[in-house]
């Protein structure tokens, strides 16, 4: 309690303390972002050899195969091996530090781990200091944290977690069972309607062209925007994500001369347009409904 208080009686204390805890949450998510598709992917294969080939399966020493998750092993340089210790680890001042290098083989670093560490420590406190000392802040941190993960994940593999996106769907309705971001009711609507509004596009879509324009993952994604905002906001969702997806698309075709049909993941589209719907949505609902004669 009397860390709460000191929280609201120093509004800059507790944004601060929410871009470094952002910082280091940040870092993690890196190692999500990173591991997360490999995990799946290794339990995709042995759930194939299990059903093609129980016997070898039954044969096989658990033992042989070494421990790969979220904790271990060590991150490490891809290039020479090397450990990276706990002061190398420092989010953004560590990869200043050492320039964008390996400590050891000085092989380059990628700028993306320190801006995604940067981008979730200035979203934390932007989150902090929008929603001020709340049960509303500590959810939608939460939640960012999420999208942050299941954007860049999108961005790698085309892929969407569902180890991500379905615990994000249910934590969204019972966070809303309280009425944190809308009714229960409303949350409910939203998961449902999101969820199938995509299905209807997708199946519309295969039919028409005989071709998949996306995946389940983005419906799921969107089941989970609705859980947490309610149906009110799903319109507003899907317009920004239509229309950012558009223009970085174009974009895409115009400067790096990337092919018509090129796969684009959508996932960053639909996180983007559910982080700002969350942060404006009522005023841009109100906006844009102002909007319509009548």
């Amino acid at each position: 309690m009397e860390l709460l208080d000191a929280f609201r009686e120093f509004p800059l204390f507790f944004i601060g303390t929410a871009t470094v805890f952002g910082l280091m949450v940040g870092s993690f998510l890196n190692v999500v972002i990173h591991r997360l598709p490999k995990m799946m992917e290794a339990d995709w294969r042995a759930q194939c050899l299990e059903f093609l080939h129980p016997d070898q399966v039954a044969t096989e020493s658990v033992a042989e195969k070494p421990r790969y998750n979220l904790v271990v092993p060590r991150s490490g340089c891809p290039s020479c091996g090397h450990k990276i210790t706990a002061v190398e680890n420092i989010p953004v001042l560590s990869y200043l530090a050492l320039r964008g290098k390996c400590s050891k083989c000085r092989a380059p670093i990628g700028v993306r781990y320190p801006l995604v560490e940067l981008l979730t420590g200035v979203l934390t406190g932007f989150l902090a200091w929008h929603f001020g000392v709340s049960w509303q802040a500590f959810f939608a941190i939460i939640y960012l944290w999420s999208l942050i993960t299941l954007t860049f994940i999108d961005a790698d593999t085309t892929l969407l977690p569902d180890d991500i996106t379905l615990p994000m769907l249910w934590l969204g309705l019972l966070v809303n069972a309280a009425g944190v971001f809308t009714t229960l009711q409303a949350a409910v609507i939203g998961a449902a309607t999101g969820y199938l509004a995509l299905w209807s596009v997708y199946w519309a879509f295969k039919l028409i062209t005989g071709k998949e324009g996306m995946g389940y993952g983005d419906f799921k994604l969107l089941a989970a925007l609705g859980a947490w905002l309610g149906w009110q906001m799903l319109p507003l969702v899907i317009l920004l994500s239509a229309l950012v997806g558009t223009v970085v698309g174009v974009a895409g075709i115009v400067l790096h001369g990337r092919e018509k049909g090129a796969k684009l993941p959508f996932g960053p589209y639909l996180a983007a347009a559910g982080l700002i719907a969350m942060v404006w949505g009522a005023p841009l609902n109100a906006w844009y409904l102002g909007r319509i004669p009548g």
